[in-house]
């Protein structure tokens, strides 16, 4: 079995209370006493929480701006729309510390501001490159300035479905639904698409409550 280095275990459980207790209610000496080490020990690998944070947060870039980065010259199905959407939202749900407390965190640490903010807009130009290419197909009908709110509205309920999503169980934030973001940004998009892509869409968007 192989054994977790402790700075993979420091980033592991620091994660794990940053999204159960809230980043600005989470110490160090509570990382390190979750973790049965000494606050020495924690501080050899990370200097501050702050660190801690910055180092999580390159992990979630990574995966994202990955994610994000949709091919514009192929075309996408219904299906893979719907999983691209799944993997959004699980990614959201592993990192939700960040959007649980989008603006503070943010205030906090200024040197992440230009880097979420450029995962922002790739997440638009994202939706923006999965509509294009389902409009192409004639299974959107959308006009430009139609298309371009839409880009927004997407961008925005999937930036902040995790705050409202913890709203509805503030005495259990370890419980997360990202079908139910997957759901309702599916919906976002139903009245643009064609009638038959409009049922194919139902059926796929219900699936996701089961």
């Amino acid at each position: 079995m192989t054994k977790v280095k402790t700075r993979d275990r420091i980033l592991n459980t620091s994660l794990s209370l940053f999204n159960s207790l809230g980043e600005p209610n989470v110490t160090t000496l509570l990382i390190s006493d979750e973790l049965d080490i000494s606050p020495g020990n924690l501080y050899y690998h990370f200097k501050s929480k702050g660190d801690i944070v910055e180092e999580l947060f390159a992990a979630f870039e990574a995966e994202m701006l990955d994610l994000l980065a949709v091919p514009d010259d192929v075309d996408i199905s219904l299906d893979q729309q719907s999983f691209f959407l799944h993997l959004l939202f699980e990614a959201v749900a592993r990192y939700r510390f960040l959007y649980q407390d989008l603006v503070n965190v943010l205030s906090r640490y200024e040197r992440l501001q230009l880097r979420f903010k450029r995962i922002l807009k790739k997440k638009t130009e994202a939706f923006r490159g999965i509509c294009e290419s389902l409009r192409s197909q004639n299974m959107m009908s959308a006009d430009q300035e139609e298309l371009e709110s839409l880009c927004e509205q997407l961008t925005l309920t999937a930036c902040y479905w995790s705050a409202y999503d913890t709203l509805s169980h503030l005495d259990d934030r370890e419980s997360v639904d990202p079908g139910r973001g997957v759901y309702q940004m599916m919906n976002l998009m139903l009245p643009y698409f064609a009638p038959d892509v409009q049922e194919q869409a139902k059926l796929i968007s219900r699936d996701y409550l089961l």
